[in-house]
């Protein structure tokens, strides 16, 4: 079953690609700017998203695609990465999917010169996890680079690594 979060992961990833959810059986079409604020969801995707909502997803699907928003908030439906260009894509969980990728109208996509669409990024929680690693390297026995850190400092600690690999 897909999740209410792995839906909204879905629509995020496909409004990066400039693919608009379709609302009210076709009445209005919506893609929101800018999908992300920061490191959470920007109040235009929210305000999208509590419209969809507001329906259960009835006559709201992502172009491009033939099942509908409520029926992936159903139990019969699973959200999976497609084989050819990795975005997420709804499949069945019984059975095969027999629609297309969403991607299929998309001119000159996959295309991995490009940045992939993803999800937004903590950028707080990234540092603290890169100055984590950067400390227990240091504590290593075979450390390569054995200078201290300041974990506040992440910046002087790579520049103090170059050159010692």
């Amino acid at each position: 079953m897909a999740s209410p979060e792995s839906v909204r992961d879905y629509l995020a990833h496909w409004f990066q690609l400039g693919k608009p959810v379709v609302i009210h059986n076709g009445d209005e079409t919506r893609l929101p700017q800018p999908i992300f604020q920061g490191n959470r969801y920007s109040p235009a995707f929210e305000a999208c998203w509590q419209q969809i909502l507001a329906t259960d997803g009835q006559g709201c699907y992502l172009a491009g695609s033939n099942e509908s928003l409520a029926t992936l908030l159903s139990s019969a439906w699973d959200i999976t990465d497609c084989a050819r260009c990795r975005m997420p894509v709804t499949t069945p969980v019984l059975g095969v999917s027999t629609g297309p990728c969403p991607c299929h109208d998309i001119v000159g996509w996959p295309n991995t010169e490009l940045p992939a669409p993803r999800l937004s990024v903590d950028t707080q929680s990234h540092l603290k996890e890169l100055q984590t690693r950067l400390q227990q390297v240091k504590g290593h026995p075979d450390a390569a680079c054995r200078q201290p850190y300041e974990p506040a400092d992440v910046a002087k600690a790579i520049s103090g690594c170059r050159g010692t690999a």
